[in-house]
């Protein structure tokens, strides 16, 4: 008996082993494979680097901001973003400064506005990506402030409330600007500070650096701007690197008999 029942305990010991053994393995194989997970988990190996890299924080300011008018602009980065806080006053002579102030410049051929100084509130903060997105789709420019110029004043598109600039042209003063709504802005070529040649003119609200007509890499108009005038060419603040930006486009504009700064559309959002 006792032999008859050990021979028929071994098969099922047999089988209990092979189950128990199975059952290790299996165990065995999860474990590797949480663990090798994990790993992958911490690291943020693969992909994630990739997503790290788009997501750089600018660590200084580009060297083009230190071409505005420092009495006016306040201009420091936040995270990704720069930040430009302006008092919206010029550092040149207008009409539009009003008799008595030591910028006033005699206009009599100027339909004027309010003064800047007789104007509700001049100040603008606008933010921008301190790296422009130049990969998505273009974005129409709005009414109001779309830019910053370096004398610390607004730059505005080529619309005059809900008309064309034309029915406002007798008020822009030598430099293309005037006032309203609100605040003392530039819808020309601003030729206090960029007259027909490569200089700055300000930021636009996509993070976007605006120049005058010529080009700084060759001297003379630039003949491949896209729609929005911008085209990618070292510039005087690139240290000899390429970099896209804005012109103003040579082209004179209705009876102004002068250029729009900028019309757009935006190409950095």
């Amino acid at each position: 008996m006792k032999k008859n029942v050990r021979s028929k305990l071994f098969p099922y010991s047999l089988f209990v082993l092979f189950i128990l053994g199975v059952f290790v393995s299996c165990a065995d194989d999860d474990s590797t494979t949480v663990e090798e997970e994990e790993v992958i988990g911490e690291g943020d190996d693969g992909d994630n680097d990739d997503d790290d890299d788009d997501d750089e924080v600018a660590t200084e300011l580009h060297a083009a901001f230190e071409a505005f008018n420092t009495e006016a602009t306040t201009i420091y980065l936040d995270g990704s973003n720069v930040v430009i806080e302006t008092t919206g006053l010029p550092n040149h002579e207008t009409v539009y400064w009003g008799e008595g102030n030591d910028l006033y410049l005699e206009e009599p051929d100027v339909e004027t506005t309010p003064s800047i100084m007789s104007s509700n509130n001049n100040a603008v903060t606008i933010t921008v990506d301190a790296t422009p997105d130049l990969t998505g789709s273009t974005v129409a420019t709005e009414l109001n402030t779309i830019g910053i110029a370096v004398s610390g004043a607004s730059i505005f598109n080529d619309q005059e409330g809900n008309g064309a600039l034309s029915q406002a042209a007798a008020s822009l003063d030598w430099t293309g600007a005037h006032i309203g709504p609100g605040v003392y802005h530039y819808h020309l070529e601003p030729k206090a500070f960029s007259n027909d040649d490569e200089n700055l003119v300000g930021i636009l609200l996509d993070g976007v650096f605006l120049y005058g007509r010529k080009c700084y890499s060759t001297s003379t108009y630039p003949t491949d701007l896209d729609e929005s005038g911008g085209h990618t060419s070292v510039t005087q603040y690139t240290d000899g690197n390429e970099e896209y930006h804005y012109h103003i486009i040579n082209e004179l504009y209705s009876n102004t008999g002068s250029y729009i700064a900028f019309a757009g559309p935006f190409q950095g959002y």
